[in-house]
């Protein structure tokens, strides 16, 4: 099912003219070997160009189409026409004997290469490589002006090319012939038939490796890749165990690449890169995707205005374009794991239903907020953030975790118990006024209602103070206690919350009669200097402790379940307090 997505995408953009024809690739080229006619080099021509990240902006290789590039290992296989330093000009930055050597081997399987493919080329480009090849001596390197200039550089691992002036040896046209006309050719491999087309074929032998996946190795990590006899079957090594015709590998492979080359429309979730991309391949489609799932401060009215749409059954529109609803959308998540990538998860589904989805979990998520919050609606990366220790030096969320919410958010399935428990762990440890905000509540009351079938949970998006549910009917009791000692201690560093609230939370039965006590002497501060406020807190007090006592006390402990209710009656109980501030 990802393969033959992967193809279809391909070939929507093949037609677009955004990825490189059968038998090409787009490679990160840093610098051009200008040569004469005669294959002498006339100088180490930079290619890097300045490009925008954010707000910095940084100097990468230029991005290039080139012939096929071969999946190296560890063995000695040259490229043709774009290859590293090693390759092209024999030379490396190490100089013991070791990498000496195996420049001098890397530089004789270009050099035998290149001449056989162009042993009858009669073109200008051909005949000054040709002639390089047989001139150039490697341990005379350092001899030449232009190299020992730019030695650091162009050994630092980055690929070369060739060219003569302005004109890049790819893009000669005899050189294009001659590629091309030796890909069409019958190699003599295995045929069979491809697992993604259906038809007799060449199949495969190895798959080329996929790069932009943070983690993994920076040459490419294989999506499909069999590298033992164990992981064999029937006699049949490497990809032949999984017969995917040439076409379809570099079909799939060019697509993923460059989706994922492009950072507009992946995202990363954890240690997971997330790819995304409609059936019809339109970009449209990705970009409302990616502002529902990471919506920006500044976008929060039109995503409203979708969504709205969307609950009245109206058509998909945003920015003005009318989107096709039934249209397939799918999505990938990939992860680093050695030589390989793992697939975390792939989902597929209308455009519409997975907005929908997207849709009720944010209709779960909503939960007053503070007057100067700006966000209506928190990202899944926001989300996650809540659940990592703010002091950590690495603040990614749990790996499983992470993309399991996202599939959940996607799918409408049940939330992982770890995003609840994570949640309500960082509420246990942190000290500070934020450990209780919006974004955990939210967080919360989403798991609540999903995970636990609390239907009575959609109603609680503000304090519902007919609620007799005696776990968030202790959180509203709690939150009480605290206003009573903040308002008879004016300036107070420290509250009851920074001391009690976490076996508050767990045994309420031993900790309340205690905080009742200590209510009872600040009561009577109140009383001297604030009547108007002890009669108001007197009368709040009473009404909670009716329902606790209609449901027979304080109770000994309370579940996880119980205690994330506890802390959404705290909150809308505090947040009801602030509330009546910002009206006076």
């Amino acid at each position: 099912m990802i393969l033959p997505a992967l193809v279809k995408h391909y070939e929507n953009l093949a037609e677009e003219g955004k990825v490189s024809r059968l038998g090409w690739c787009s490679a990160k080229v840093a610098y051009q070997i200008d040569l004469s006619r005669e294959g002498e080099i006339k100088g180490i021509i930079s290619l890097r160009e300045e490009e925008e990240r954010g707000k910095k902006k940084v100097i990468v290789p230029k991005t290039l189409s080139v012939p096929e590039m071969v999946t190296r290992s560890s063995g000695v296989s040259a490229n043709f026409l774009c290859d590293n330093a090693k390759y092209l000009l024999g030379i490396s930055q190490e100089s013991d004997e070791k990498n000496r050597k195996r420049a001098e081997e890397c530089f004789h399987a270009a050099k035998e290469r290149h001449l056989s493919l162009l042993e009858h080329a009669e073109g200008v480009m051909a005949r000054a490589i040709c002639m390089f090849f047989e001139k150039w001596q490697p341990e005379k390197a350092m001899e030449h002006q232009e190299i020992r200039e730019n030695w650091e550089e162009i050994t630092a691992g980055g690929n070369l090319i060739f060219g003569m002036g302005i004109e890049f040896a790819q893009d000669d046209e005899e050189m294009k012939e001659l590629w091309n006309n030796r890909k069409l050719e019958n190699n003599g491999d295995i045929q069979g038939v491809c697992l993604v087309t259906g038809e007799q074929t060449e199949l495969a032998r190895i798959h080329r490796g996929i790069k932009g996946v943070p983690g993994a190795q920076s040459s490419g990590a294989a999506l499909v890749s069999f590298n033992a006899p164990s992981f064999e079957s029937y006699g049949k090594e490497q990809s032949y165990n999984a017969p995917v015709g040439k076409y379809a590998e570099f079909a799939y492979t060019t697509a993923l690449n460059y989706l994922l080359s492009d950072r507009k429309y992946s995202l990363q979730i954890g240690d997971t890169m997330v790819v995304f991309w409609a059936e019809s391949g339109k970009t449209d489609y990705q970009d409302t995707f990616l502002e529902c799932m990471d919506p920006p401060t500044d976008n929060q009215e039109e995503l409203k205005k979708l969504f709205e749409r969307i609950r009245d059954g109206k058509p998909i529109e945003i920015h003005g374009n009318e989107l096709n609803s039934e249209q397939k959308f799918y999505i990938l998540g990939l992860a680093p794991n050695a030589a390989r990538l793992s697939v975390r998860f792939f989902y597929e589904n209308s455009f519409e239903k997975i907005l929908k989805n997207i849709l009720v979990h944010y209709r779960r998520m909503e939960i007053i907020r503070p007057k100067w919050e700006e966000k209506q609606y928190l990202g899944v990366r926001d989300m996650l953030f809540e659940t990592v220790n703010k002091k950590s030096t690495d603040k990614k969320p749990i790996s499983n975790m992470a993309t399991m919410t996202f599939r959940a958010i996607l799918s409408g399935d049940k939330y992982p118990a770890r995003l609840y428990s994570d949640t309500l762990i960082r509420i246990r440890a942190e000290q500070d006024e934020g450990k209780l905000n919006w974004r955990r509540i939210a967080i919360i009351k989403t798991y609540l209602i999903r995970n636990c079938n609390w239907k009575e949970g959609e109603n609680y998006m503000g304090l519902n103070e007919e609620s007799n549910d005696i776990s968030y009917v202790l959180g509203r009791l709690f939150s009480v206690l605290e206003s009573i000692q903040a308002d008879a201690n004016p300036g107070i560093q420290a509250t009851i919350r920074d001391r009690y609230f976490n076996s508050a939370c767990g045994t309420p039965a031993a900790v309340f009669p205690i905080l009742i006590k200590l209510k009872n002497s600040h009561m009577k501060k109140l009383g001297r200097e604030k009547e108007g406020a002890k009669n108001y807190y007197e009368k709040l007090f009473t009404e909670i402790m009716w329902k606790i006592d209609a449901q027979e006390g304080f109770p000994k402990r309370l579940s996880l379940e119980e205690q994330g209710k506890f802390a959404i009656g705290y909150y809308h109980q505090t947040q009801k307090k602030y509330e009546k501030r910002e009206e006076k």
